[in-house]
């Protein structure tokens, strides 16, 4: 049975539910604003109205400990990831995120101390729907809440070219729980990576620091990958953590483990072959546009946006509701 109520809100964050049942849901204390989320607040745009999608550039530091309250999800996650190492345009991360038609936010982040980040954020968790989103400019308790988006990345890429993004799996993952260490939520962890991290052996070695809490929510499964090419898919099996590297110059998931499991048995799940058949008869040589239309030839019914990150030049390509002939682009310089 799922948990509900606080327990069932915690699982993003990792935070206790005592905790959560004491916060307002996704936003700050009514205090005055600092004026580094003043200058943050300033850059909130509506990018696309139809998702929506909003854009924000954060200033200043974070607490990314903080803890939040959260909408519970609804449904598991259904994701496709890949990444290819060896295109004209350098390592790529691809990815789609295929979820409710909730709005997101492109967040930029642009700490004093450690790395800019690129990122999407499903706003949902934050308590912020369809209405809310489109008046946030102009809605400055709406606006406040964003803030909290820094904590929720649910993909990114920061500016030492290491990417990571997630995908639910239909069985229970067993993460390990040793004393010691701290509790991090299944997509806090992003955030967690992209300030710490430069590779993936780093990241790795960030997940094995923490005790990664899936409680209320849907078992996760990650793949990261950094501007060498490296890559590497982190799931947790038996309570221990298990890192499958990439080869040939490629790597993909989607909702199925990949720990234990031969060829054949990756094969028998289509997004995972028609990506794994792709990226093995280009031997991981995907530009941009092909790394887009393999992210096409993968979407769902369901597909939120297809994003491409570029892992050399910090540069994101992406696109909204599956409407692949209007790509945008971001990026991390300026």
């Amino acid at each position: 049975m799922t948990p509900s109520g606080p327990s069932r809100r915690a699982f993003l964050l990792g935070v206790p539910a005592a905790a959560t049942a004491a916060c307002a849901t996704g936003h700050p204390a009514a205090s005055p604003a600092s004026s580094d989320e003043e200058r943050s607040l300033a850059t909130l745009r509506v990018v696309d109205p139809a998702l929506p999608l909003l854009s924000m550039t954060l200033y200043g530091p974070y607490d990314v400990w903080r803890p939040l309250a959260l909408a519970p999800p609804r449904a598991p996650f259904a994701c496709s990831l890949f990444a290819a190492r060896h295109g004209p345009d350098g390592p790529v991360l691809g990815r789609n995120f295929d979820w409710d038609p909730n709005p997101a936010l492109l967040l930029t982040t642009r700490p004093p101390a450690g790395p800019a980040t690129l990122s999407m954020v499903d706003l949902s968790y934050l308590g912020v729907g369809r209405d809310a989103a489109l008046r946030a400019p102009r809605d400055r308790r709406v606006a406040r809440r964003l803030l909290n988006a820094v904590r929720l990345p649910f993909d990114g890429m920061n500016e030492h070219g290491l990417a990571i993004g997630m995908a639910s799996l239909p069985s229970p993952a067993l993460p390990p729980k040793l004393p010691g260490r701290p509790t991090t939520g299944s997509v806090r962890v992003h955030r967690l990576v992209l300030d710490r991290a430069r590779t993936v052996d780093e990241a790795v070695a960030v997940f094995r620091a923490h005790n990664v809490d899936f409680t209320g929510g849907p078992p996760l499964h990650y793949l990261v990958a950094d501007r060498d090419g490296d890559a590497a898919v982190l799931e947790f099996v038996d309570r221990r953590l298990s890192v499958v590297r990439g080869a040939d110059g490629w790597h993909a998931m989607e909702n199925a483990l990949l720990t234990g499991t031969g060829a054949a048995g990756r094969a028998r799940h289509r997004r995972y072959r028609i990506m794994a058949d792709r990226l093995r008869a280009t031997g991981g040589g995907l530009g941009t546009d092909a790394a887009l239309a393999l992210l096409r030839d993968v979407q769902q019914s369901h597909t939120r946006w297809s994003a491409v990150y570029r892992l050399r030049d910090g540069v994101l390509h992406y696109t909204l509701n599956r409407e692949h002939a209007r790509r945008r682009t971001a990026r991390l310089a300026g």
